[in-house]
């Protein structure tokens, strides 16, 4: 699983810790993120992340 980051803030989304304050267990890949999830930093949608190459 790819991480991404944040176009914004540069908060780095990590899909082997997932978000714990946002409730994402660990594990959970990108693209299963809940819908009404945002950057816990700065608080944009998911399409302003881009995947790190």
């Amino acid at each position: 699983m790819k991480n991404y980051v944040c176009s914004v803030c540069n908060y780095r989304y990590e899909p082997e810790n997932g978000d714990a304050d946002s409730g994402v267990a660990p594990g959970t890949a990108f693209a299963d993120l809940p819908d009404d999830w945002v950057c816990p930093l700065c608080g944009v949608g998911p399409e302003m992340f881009e995947a790190e190459e």
